[in-house]
C-alpha cells in the first residue's frame, strides 16, 4: 500500500490499523478502505468513541478493570464475595470467568505477565496494588488465574510466593486447556471445571 497510487494518509491511517494486535497490513488496508467509505458523521462518530473510551476509561481502583468510576461494578457489588481473588492477566480474561456464572468472588488484574526476556519484570505489573489488598486482612484465597504458559505460571509461582508470609490460602486453576493456551477463548465449562477443580500452591 505505500506505492505512489496511494494517497499518503490513507497509508498513514493503514499503518494504524496495522499497530493493532492482530491486524496485519492487508486487514489494515481492508480496514483503512472502509473507513473511507463512511459517511462524514459516521468517521467523526468513530474517531470520538476512541477518543472517548481513552480519556475516560481507567483503571479500577481497587482490582485494576477497567471502568469508567473509581471502582468497577464487581467490586461495587455487596453480593460479591470479597474474600476471594481470582488473579487474571487482562481484563478480557475477567469477561471469560464471567460467562461461567459460576465465579461469585472478585478479580485483580495485572495488566501483564512477568517476563524478563521482553523487558517486563515485576514491578511493570500490578503486584505491589495486590499484595495491598492481602494485607488488609479480609482476603482468605488468591486464585492465580494466568494462562498455562511459562509466562504464566512463571508469574504464578513468583506471585505466589510473596502471599504466602501473608497467611492466606493461594491456589492455581487446574487446567483442562492445553498447555499455552488462553483463557480467552476457553469455553465456559471447560473453564469452570478448572475453577472448581483449583490446587493449592
Amino acid at each position: 500500500m505505500g506505492n505512489n497510487s496511494t494517497a499518503l494518509p490513507l497509508v498513514l491511517l493503514a499503518e494504524q490499523f496495522a499497530r493493532l494486535p492482530g491486524i496485519g497490513m492487508k486487514s489494515a488496508q481492508r480496514l483503512a478502505y472502509h473507513v473511507m467509505s463512511m459517511t462524514d458523521k459516521e468517521a467523526q462518530d468513530f474517531a470520538d468513541a476512541i477518543i472517548r473510551a481513552h480519556s475516560t476509561v481507567k483503571c479500577c481502583a481497587e482490582c485494576q478493570n477497567l471502568t469508567e468510576n473509581e471502582y468497577c461494578p464487581i467490586c461495587s457489588n455487596d453480593l460479591r464475595d470479597h474474600s476471594t481473588i481470582c488473579v487474571v492477566e487482562t481484563p478480557k480474561d475477567i469477561s471469560a470467568f464471567e460467562r461461567t456464572n459460576e465465579y461469585k468472588g472478585v478479580y485483580h488484574v495485572l495488566h501483564g505477565l512477568i517476563s524478563p526476556l521482553d523487558g517486563i519484570t515485576p514491578d511493570k505489573i500490578r503486584v505491589k496494588e495486590l499484595l495491598a489488598r492481602v494485607q488488609q486482612g479480609s482476603v482468605e484465597e488468591v486464585i492465580m488465574a494466568t494462562n498455562p504458559t511459562v509466562e504464566g505460571e512463571a508469574t504464578a509461582m513468583y506471585i505466589s510466593k510473596l502471599l504466602k508470609p501473608l497467611g492466606v490460602k493461594v491456589t492455581r486453576l487446574a487446567f483442562g486447556l492445553p498447555v499455552g493456551g488462553t483463557l480467552e477463548y476457553a469455553d465456559e465449562v471447560t473453564l469452570f471445571k478448572a475453577l472448581e477443580n483449583r490446587n493449592e500452591i
